[in-house]
C-alpha cells in the first residue's frame, strides 16, 4: 500500500485540570524528521513520543504542536484529596480498635478536616508532578492524533498510486507502439534511400556501398536494449505501488532511469512517430515524477 507524505491528525483530551490539543501535520522530506512545539516542561518526553511516531512513519517533516490550557471546571471546583481522607479514615478505624472509641463520621466531618479539599490550582499543581501519569496521557494523545495522520495520508497515497498506474498503462501503450514501429524504421530508411538514390542516378549506384550504408544505420538506429529494459522498468514500476514498503525513493530511481531509456530512444530514432511517441512518454513520466515526490 503506498502512503502519501502528506497529512493532519489531531486529537484533544482533558487530563490534570488541562484541555490538551495534539495536532499534527506532515510534509514532503528526504528522511524521516519529527520537530516538536509543546511547553517547556513537557520536553522530558519528547524522545518517548517520538519513538511512537518513527515506529508508524519512515519519511516526512513531521511537525508536532501540543498546547493546553486550564480547563473551566479547574476554575471552578474544589478536588477531593483522595489520600488524606483514606488516611483520616485509617486513623478512625485505628482509634476504634486500639481505643474502643466510638462514634459515627458524617460527610461532613469528612469534609471539614484539613487537607482533604483541595483548591483547584493546588490539585493541578499536585497532577503536574506526576511524570509518569503525564507520560502516559501524552501518548495516548500522540497516539491518537498520529492513526488520524496515517489515515489520512494511506487515503492520499492510495490516489497517488492509482493516478500513477493510469499514466504506466499510457506509458506501456506507448512503449508497445514503438516496439510495433521499430522493426519498420530501417525498412522505411532503406526505401526512401534508394528512392533517392535512384532519383539521382538514374537507377545507377553501388550497392555493395547501399548496403553497408543501410548495415550502419540499421545499427545505430536499433532500440531493442532500451526498450527491454523500458518493459522492466514499467513492470517494476508497478510491483512497487503494492509494496507495504515505502517506494518513494525507489520509484524515483525507476523514473530517473526511464527517462534515461527514453532520452536515449529519441536520440537514436530517425522516425518522425518514434519521435512523437518519445516527447509523450517524457511527459507522462514528468508528471509520474511530480506524483512520486509526495509518496513515503
Amino acid at each position: 500500500m503506498s502512503f502519501s507524505m502528506t497529512g493532519y491528525g489531531q486529537y484533544s483530551l482533558s487530563y490534570g485540570g488541562y484541555n490538551v490539543l495534539f495536532e499534527m501535520k506532515s510534509v514532503n522530506h528526504r528522511y524521516c524528521e519529527v520537530v516538536f512545539r509543546m511547553p517547556r516542561e513537557w520536553t522530558r518526553y519528547e524522545d518517548g513520543l517520538r519513538k511512537i511516531i518513527q515506529r508508524e512513519l519512515r519519511r516526512g517533516r513531521i511537525d508536532v504542536f501540543i498546547t493546553k490550557e486550564l480547563s473551566v471546571e479547574s476554575h471552578l471546583n474544589p478536588v477531593l484529596n483522595e489520600e488524606v481522607v483514606a488516611s483520616y479514615l485509617e486513623a478512625a478505624k485505628e482509634l476504634e480498635l486500639r481505643y474502643g472509641m466510638r462514634g459515627n463520621m458524617e460527610i461532613s466531618d469528612v469534609l471539614s478536616l484539613p487537607g482533604v479539599l483541595l483548591k483547584p490550582e493546588e490539585a493541578i499543581l499536585r497532577v503536574a508532578t506526576e511524570d509518569e501519569a503525564w507520560d502516559i496521557a501524552l501518548q495516548e494523545g500522540i497516539t491518537h492524533a498520529l492513526e488520524e495522520l496515517v489515515d489520512m495520508r494511506a487515503r492520499e497515497g492510495s490516489h497517488l498510486a492509482k493516478d500513477i498506474e493510469t499514466r504506466i498503462s499510457s506509458l506501456e501503450v506507448y512503449h508497445e507502439k514503438m516496439v510495433e514501429l521499430a522493426p519498420h524504421v530501417v525498412t522505411e530508411y532503406r526505401d526512401k534511400l534508394r528512392q533517392r538514390l535512384t532519383e539521382i542516378s538514374d537507377g545507377s549506384f553501388d550497392e555493395h556501398k547501399f548496403g553497408m550504408e543501410i548495415a550502419i544505420f540499421a545499427d545505430r538506429s536499433n532500440i531493442d536494449e532500451e526498450l527491454t529494459r523500458l518493459s522492466s522498468h514499467l513492470t517494476q514500476c508497478r510491483q512497487l505501488l503494492t509494496s507495504p514498503d515505502p517506494v518513494g525513493r525507489k520509484l524515483d530511481f525507476l523514473i530517473q532511469e526511464m527517462n534515461r531509456e527514453v532520452n536515449t530512444i529519441g536520440t537514436k530514432a530517425h522516425h518522425l512517430t518514434l519521435v512523437n511517441l518519445v516527447m509523450d512518454m517524457k511527459a507522462e513520466l514528468e508528471k509520474i515524477r511530480e506524483q512520486a515526490a509526495n509518496l513515503e
